[in-house]
């Protein structure tokens, strides 16, 4: 289901603005608590996932049905029945398969460049500043309009 705002512009033509669909696969549910309420603040639509089997079925579902584009997936790296970077390897050649921006607590320089090579956008290190997390949210959407 998307969730659109419709517009008349002077010459009468129809504009449909859709709002962003991010998805939040984090396992800690304070952590996944706070993402949800930060990104909801900005006007986002966001989709919480608490492990990897989740953000599986998730992916799945936006790409072979009629849930909604994912435009957007934050998600930790580390998280129970798969990681983020098992995803990753195993979807990314698809076409559709949405960016994503991973966050982890175990963050290290070759960590961050396996991630990138997988098709990661970017890795935030835990604790992050969550204006930093917008600004990158804000450009990754941005970057795919």
């Amino acid at each position: 289901m998307e969730n659109v705002t419709t517009s008349m512009t002077g010459d009468n033509k129809e504009q449909k603005e859709k709002t962003p669909y991010i998805v939040v696969a984090e396992d800690d549910k304070e952590m996944r608590t706070l993402l949800l309420i930060y990104l909801k603040k900005f006007g986002y639509k966001v989709k919480p996932c608490a492990n990897g089997k989740e953000l599986l079925e998730e992916i799945s579902e936006s790409m072979l049905g009629d849930e909604g584009k994912i435009d957007l997936i934050i998600s930790d790296i580390k998280m129970p029945h798969y990681t983020a970077m098992e995803i990753m390897a195993g979807l990314k050649s698809l076409q559709g398969f949405p960016p994503i921006i991973l966050i982890t607590a175990f963050g290290n320089e070759d960590l961050h460049k396996e991630a990138i090579e997988n098709g990661a956008l970017t890795v935030l290190d835990k604790p992050f500043d969550f204006d930093v997390l917008l600004f990158n949210v804000e450009n990754v959407l941005h970057s795919f309009e």
